[in-house]
């Protein structure tokens, strides 16, 4: 790709960027937020058409009018927020727009042996092959995602944050699949935000910097970290988690209460308390029951056996309403399609949980709710600026600080995190964190959900560990190390 601009209304995306791939290799793709990673994949993949520049293939130039020219020439694109339909069968997704058929009739027996094949090969064979995939976990449609890409003939797949909803084991067994897929000299895009994993699975890297390329073809095993975090951020210095607040007194409010909460089959026996200014993280491995504490407590599932309070009070089972009207609010794992109206303007998205504050004889007064959201927009870094602007068309990182924004605003007493960093940049991160920690200081209760352990480490003052819908342990965050949390949520040994 030589010298790719891209233009939205008022932004200019790519400003000339260059990328080179070869055949067999892991080539990897960073940048901060807004970087222009996902317009670049998006033009690779057809998506989108760039305003200038060249797509060579093979030496060859072409052009790419259609995804489905792209998918012709073998790019198989893998994007962060899923592209799979809800309501088709597994089978159904893999083998979606290029059927298997004989004669006008669809051979459903051959469809549903290849995709169990195309399962087994990526190290899931126990994934149905004719389930629904709405009913299957992120992890899960993350393989689905992954079979479909190798129900073709794929020279080229591109994998945009692969590996955020996957626990460390089902890492491992992506890269995996990629070694194999490089050894057949299939080559690979990788985005991810995780500098540990360019490390593990990487031979080269591009950086991208507010839509240019700020440095291309470097040897991943002859880069520092720090000079890439340079490159990506004009910074030198890593994310660092923000200092404690100092210890959490014992009279201190008791703003969340959690007593014997349950959801059959998902998890059983939470015992939770949050006092205000705490910070409290829960550990522990993909479907370990983590995000569905979570949404229990803000009313998202009823649950079938225990309490929630704040303040003292009671809250009804399973009702969303309740629990904000308490002073709860859930920026939840997947942003898309649980947290976020993404067609509708920023400013909608984040007045939506307040809009008793900005009317007036039942009418919205806008002028109030955009003003009100460009001051936390400004405030929290948001780009590009301007709350008018579709959220659907930011990036992952910025769309995250919208719901964040839309909390703030609210004032909730107790925030709910569920993955907050996932596709978010190292320079993003310190700003989430410092956030999150100033909020605790101002006296709301904080519940953390992370699958980076070392983040919940940082970040929390205390620590549940959750194996199996089970916590095998609650204690001081200064008192457990990465190891050790490892050690309860693969081996589930009690503390």
């Amino acid at each position: 790709m030589r010298g790719i601009v891209k233009r939205f209304p008022g932004v200019l995306a790519l400003g000339g960027v260059e990328l080179d791939v070869r055949a067999g290799e892991v080539h990897c793709l960073l940048g901060q937020n807004g970087a222009g990673k996902s317009t670049l994949i998006k033009i690779l993949s057809a998506s989108y058409q760039p305003d200038e520049g060249e797509i060579f293939w093979n030496g060859e130039p072409v052009s790419l009018s259609t995804p489905q020219a792209a998918m012709d020439l073998g790019i198989s694109t893998i994007y962060q927020e899923l592209d799979l339909v809800p309501d088709l069968s597994v089978a159904e997704n893999i083998f979606l727009g290029h059927e298997l058929s004989r004669g006008g009739f669809s051979q459903r027996s051959t469809t549903n042996r290849r995709t169990r094949e195309l399962l087994a090969r990526l190290g899931h064979p126990e994934i149905p092959a004719t389930r629904a995939v709405g009913r299957l976990s992120p992890a899960a449609q993350q393989i689905v995602s992954m079979a479909r890409a190798l129900s073709q003939d794929t020279r080229m797949l591109v994998l945009d944050e692969p590996s955020a909803v996957l626990d460390q084991g089902e890492v491992d067994n992506l890269f995996r699949v990629i070694r194999d897929l490089t050894a057949e000299g299939v080559a690979v895009v990788y985005i991810s935000h995780r500098l540990e994993e360019i490390r593990q699975i990487g031979d080269r890297i591009t950086v991208l910097k507010d839509g240019s390329t700020v440095a291309t073809g470097l040897a991943v095993d002859q880069t520092p970290t720090s000079e890439l975090i340079k490159l990506m951020t004009g910074r030198s210095i890593e994310y660092v988690f923000p200092p404690r607040g100092g210890v959490v007194p014992v009279d201190a409010e008791r703003v969340l209460e959690v007593s014997g909460l349950e959801l059959s089959g998902v998890f059983s026996g939470v015992d939770l308390t949050v006092r205000a200014g705490e910070i409290v993280g829960l550990a522990g491995l993909v479907g370990a029951g983590r995000s569905e504490i979570l949404e229990t407590l803000y009313g998202a599932r009823r649950p079938s056996a225990g309490t929630v309070r704040v303040a003292g009070r009671e809250l009804r089972r399973g009702s969303v309403p309740a629990a904000v009207k308490a002073g709860i609010g859930l920026c939840p794992e997947e942003r898309k399609s649980q947290g976020l109206l993404l067609d509708q303007a920023i400013y909608s998205n984040i007045t939506v949980s307040s809009m008793s504050r900005f009317s007036r004889l039942g009418l919205l007064d806008s002028r109030a709710e955009r003003r009100r959201s460009t001051e936390l927009t400004e405030s929290l870094d948001v780009r590009p600026a301007g709350v008018d602007r579709l959220v659907r068309l930011l990036s992952g990182g910025n769309q995250q600080k919208v719901v964040l924004a839309r909390w703030l605003l609210r004032e909730c007493r107790v925030l709910l995190l569920d993955e907050p960093t996932r596709g978010v940049d190292v320079g993003a991160r310190a700003e989430i964190y410092a956030l999150v920690r100033s909020l605790a200081d101002s006296g709301v209760a904080v519940v953390v959900v992370s699958s980076e352990v070392e983040e919940v480490l940082g970040l929390a003052d205390r620590v549940l560990v959750v194996r199996e819908g089970r916590v095998v342990h609650e204690g001081p965050a200064t008192e457990i190390d990465e190891s050790r949390v490892l050690d309860l949520v693969m081996e589930g040994s009690a503390a």
